[in-house]
C-alpha cells in the first residue's frame, strides 16, 4: 500500500500543480526534508482535454507550481492527461509508463529517477 496522498480523481491539472501539490509538500516534513538544497524547475506538458503546461519549482523547503513553462527547465515531462491521472491514482508506475512510452522525458533524467522521492 502506498504511503502518500492521492489527489481527487477529478482535480484539474492547474489546481494540482498550483495548489494541491505545494500544499501537500508544505504539510509534510518528510517531503520537505527530502528537498534539501535542491533548486530545479520541472515542466509538465499535459496533452489532451484539460491539459496545459505547468512548471513546478523545487526549492529549499518547498515547492511552487505555476501555469506556463520555465524558460530553462531542468527536466521536461510530456504526458497525456489520462496517463497523468493513472499515475496520480497509482494505477501505473512512472517507470512502467516510461517503458510503455506514455511519458516522454527531456533533460536531467536523474531528476526523473528521484522525482517520486521528492514529490511523493
Amino acid at each position: 500500500m502506498r504511503d502518500r496522498s492521492i489527489p481527487p480523481d477529478d482535480i484539474s491539472p492547474e489546481e494540482f500543480f498550483t495548489r494541491w501539490l505545494p500544499e501537500r509538500v508544505a504539510g509534510d516534513e518528510t517531503r520537505r526534508s527530502r528537498l534539501g538544497h535542491t533548486e530545479v524547475a520541472l515542466v509538465f506538458e499535459l496533452t489532451g482535454d484539460a491539459g496545459g503546461t505547468f512548471t513546478v519549482y523545487i526549492e529549499p523547503g518547498g515547492v511552487r507550481g505555476v501555469v506556463g513553462a520555465a524558460e530553462s527547465p531542468d527536466l521536461n515531462i510530456e504526458v497525456d492527461v489520462e496517463t497523468w491521472r493513472e499515475l496520480n491514482r497509482g494505477d501505473i508506475s512512472a517507470p512502467e509508463a516510461a517503458l510503455r512510452r506514455r511519458i516522454k522525458l527531456h533533460g536531467n533524467l536523474m531528476l526523473a529517477v528521484k522525482l517520486h522521492l521528492i514529490l511523493g
